[in-house]
């Protein structure tokens, strides 16, 4: 954590940098506010509408932690199954990766005709986007623990449960967190693509609102603010791990 901390001013360094350039090419461009507003003027109408704003990101907000939920818990326990039986673990570990190969916006439009335009479609939208780095990133994890720490329980009278809660899961852990770091980002992403295609209130409504009335300003409030969620919950993610993960944590702070 402190090596990380240390070397987080480069990163800010290097945005703050971006934006101060960003800054100056609009006004010395004279680029009009429609095509491309400065980052003055985005923040200025970012503090000017998040009144009305307010109550999109905190809708969003709810969606991506229910979805994120759903697909993590659901991710998890596919890849518990697909681990500790490994003939249905070859009967449908490439329908898992099959999955993936439907793009989510095609996708997206037919849980809407299934299942209505209430929260549910929105809710599978999420965990359908979150639910498959999770369960790769567990069932690498399993299958990276070392085989001769599996032989010397088996030699040890341990059972295949004790070998797995004992030894497979925790060593899987930091896999695992990897998994949730991309999922967490992931929710998010699939949070505003569900409102895209029917909803009444979020980011996705916001966003297309100013888009079609040419309010690019609004636009780029909405993609900063995005950002700043998917990088909090990573952050939250991150935080998690340093504390479950303490042997890691003490490793990466020397």
């Amino acid at each position: 954590m402190k090596k990380m901390l240390a070397q987080g001013w480069r990163p800010v360094t290097v945005i703050i940098l971006l934006l101060i350039i960003w800054e100056i090419s609009s006004n010395l461009l004279s680029v009009p506010t429609w095509l491309l507003p400065a980052p003055s003027e985005i923040a200025q109408e970012g503090i000017a509408s998040w009144g009305n704003f307010q109550h999109h990101f905190i809708s969003t907000i709810k969606l991506s932690i229910i979805g994120f939920i759903c697909g993590v818990s659901g991710g998890i326990l596919i890849a518990v199954i697909l681990h500790l039986l490994p003939s249905v673990r070859q009967a449908f570990y490439p329908l898992l990766i099959l999955s993936q190969n439907v793009p989510i916006i095609v996708l997206a439009p037919l849980l809407v005709i299934w299942f209505g335009f209430g929260v549910l479609p929105k809710i599978l939208v999420i965990t359908l986007v979150c639910f498959f780095p999770i369960s790769i990133a567990a069932l690498d994890g399993f299958r990276q623990t070392s085989t001769d720490l599996v032989h010397y329980m088996q030699m040890a009278g341990a059972s295949k449960r004790q070998i797995f809660s004992k030894l497979e899961l925790p060593h899987a852990m930091p896999a695992i967190f990897s998994g949730l770091k991309i999922s967490a980002t992931y929710s998010v992403m699939g949070a505003v693509i569900s409102e895209w295609l029917g909803a009444n209130q979020g980011i996705g409504v916001y966003m297309t609102l100013a888009q079609s009335s040419f309010r690019t300003d609004r636009v780029f409030v909405a993609i900063f603010f995005i950002m700043f969620l998917c990088l909090l919950f990573f952050i939250l993610i991150i935080t998690l791990e340093k504390l479950l993960i303490k042997w890691r944590a003490t490793e990466e702070d020397k």
